[in-house]
């Protein structure tokens, strides 16, 4: 069984990016299990709070989590043509204390994937991305790109996926980063 781990990086209750990421378990091919975490419970990244009281309850939870996947896939927004500021502090306290980067990040599967109402999708998110997941050193899959635009129209009111091109292409995605996260 390949353990893939979905990060949503938006809080909001019908988020497109947590929406992205129940399509994705759902298309997800046999012997591919696909959980999903949000960043809801991380406190902004304080090192006097780090010094006072240590890792967070919820950073330590996702950590673990990260740890028991094969794969990671951060569900990424994008805000203001960027990272938006909710994941790139997850991944700060998830690089606290740095001696934990080698067993949280180190050469550990990554690959990123969004979706958005605008007519771009992330793709400027998404290379924010990149120099990130460099300093940190982890395997990223290049091997497929997704980009959701327009998120309002291939999301129904119930944030299931409609759009059966979006579908297709999530269904490729999943299937690709899974056979990258369980080659060694």
């Amino acid at each position: 069984m390949t353990k893939l781990l979905g990060i949503s990086g938006s809080l909001r209750q019908h988020s497109f990016n947590t929406a992205l990421l129940k399509a994705a378990r759902e298309l997800a091919p046999a012997g591919v299990e696909l959980e999903i975490a949000t960043l809801h419970g991380i406190p902004l990244y304080d090192g006097d709070l780090e010094a006072q009281s240590g890792i967070p309850d919820a950073v330590t939870a996702l950590k673990q989590k990260i740890i028991a996947s094969d794969g990671i896939i951060l569900a990424s927004p994008e805000y203001n043509h960027s990272i938006p500021g909710v994941m790139k502090n997850a991944i700060d306290w998830l690089s606290r204390p740095p001696k934990d980067i080698e067993e949280v990040f180190s050469q550990r599967t990554f690959a990123v994937l969004g979706a958005s109402p605008s007519g771009f999708g992330t793709i400027l998110a998404q290379d924010a991305w990149l120099s990130v997941l460099r300093q940190l050193e982890v395997r990223y899959w290049s091997g497929g790109r997704l980009l959701v635009s327009r998120a309002h129209e291939v999301f129904d009111e119930q944030d299931q996926l409609q759009d059966e091109r979006t579908r297709e292409n999530l269904r490729k995605f999943v299937q690709g980063f899974a056979q990258f996260a369980t080659r060694g």
